[in-house]
């Protein structure tokens, strides 16, 4: 059986965990670079940026910068401030804890149109967490036979954020759920396409922060109790970023006839109210005729046939050969 208290094994998992965060850090910087040409629309003004994106970026950027700290914490060879390093690792660290349960609660409170209750329960428990996690940034680190040493820090604070932050990412799942599994009046589009393929990011961000919350209950020894909190941060953040760039783009008709333009965003969606059997499809037929089956509110069609020269055709069943041809389509004899 392994002695887990040992110095040996101690030694050990600390080279695993370094291996392990420069394996995790590669990773992370791939989803970065793969994903900065959603971020450089907004930034470009290519596409209007709207308040929710702040806490997009932040929690995006805020892991990147903690990642770096952590890896020169690893890696550095001089004496440095180890107490700053470590402070800021923390801070940027738990602050993209924190963002990636606020960029899942914005989704969850589009789910269910700003529904009051959900919104202040979901800001109560928000509130909470930070708390904790503000808590967790208080340590000490000094540099110790060569490289930076945390002296001091509240084990019990660190392991009650990570346990919150699981209630909390569950209870964001539960509500989400809910939400999709069992709509009132319908499944809207919003509705379909987070349960269609947006509901597993929640999953993602509830199970990797289960397995780190286990890993310090556990409490095998000082690295193997922290070696999870990583990759953990790096999954919750990569999911809920990618719940925010999988719904910027959705289109939407509000109650009132208003609709996105294509390319136009829609970060929260809440007010895609559409109803269930309204569709738009844009769609070629014979000769060259365009079909156009346009939304309306009420969630009733209408249908719209253009000939050639773009001029309404009565009736559904267009014949391209029966058409008259106009004089801008006749040609000279030679």
């Amino acid at each position: 059986m392994v002695n887990w208290q040992s110095s040996a094994e101690v030694l050990t998992d600390s080279v695993v965990f370094s291996r392990f965060v420069h394996t995790l850090f590669g990773v992370y910087l791939w989803e970065v670079v793969t994903s900065l040409k959603f971020d450089w629309q907004f930034i470009s003004g290519r596409k209007r940026f709207r308040w929710p994106l702040v806490f997009y970026f932040a929690g995006r950027y805020c892991l990147l910068f903690a990642l770096i700290g952590i890896l020169i914490s690893l890696d550095v060879t001089e004496p440095v401030n180890c107490q700053a390093l470590y402070t800021f690792n923390q801070v940027c660290g738990n602050a993209a804890i924190g963002l990636a349960s606020v960029n899942l609660s914005l989704r969850t409170i589009a789910v269910w149109s700003q529904n009051r209750v959900i919104v202040c329960l979901l800001v109560a428990v928000m509130l909470g967490q930070w708390s904790f996690l503000l808590h967790g940034i208080l340590l000490e680190a000094k540099w110790l036979n060569g490289a930076c040493v945390i002296t001091s820090t509240n084990n019990q604070i660190l392991a009650i954020s990570f346990i919150y932050t699981m209630a909390f990412d569950f209870l964001v799942l539960c509500l989400a759920g809910w939400k999709l599994a069992y709509p009132s009046g319908g499944r809207s589009k919003l509705v379909k396409l987070i349960f269609g393929d947006g509901l597993i990011y929640f999953v993602i961000a509830f199970l990797s922060n289960l397995i780190a919350t286990t890993f310090m209950l556990l409490n095998l020894n000082a690295v193997m109790s922290i070696i999870a909190n990583v990759p953990a941060a790096i999954a919750c953040t990569i999911a809920a970023c990618r719940v925010v760039r999988r719904l910027a783009n959705f289109e939407t008709i509000n109650t009132f006839g208003h609709s996105a333009t294509m390319g136009d965003t829609s970060i929260l969606a809440f007010r895609g109210n559409t109803t269930s059997d309204s569709s738009r499809q844009f769609t070629l037929k014979h000769g060259n005729d365009l079909h156009i089956q346009m939304d309306v509110v009420t969630g009733d069609t209408v249908n719209v046939e253009f000939d050639a020269a773009g001029r309404t055709v009565k009736g559904c069943d267009l014949d391209p050969e029966a058409q008259a041809i106009h004089d801008e389509f006749k040609k000279p004899p030679y």
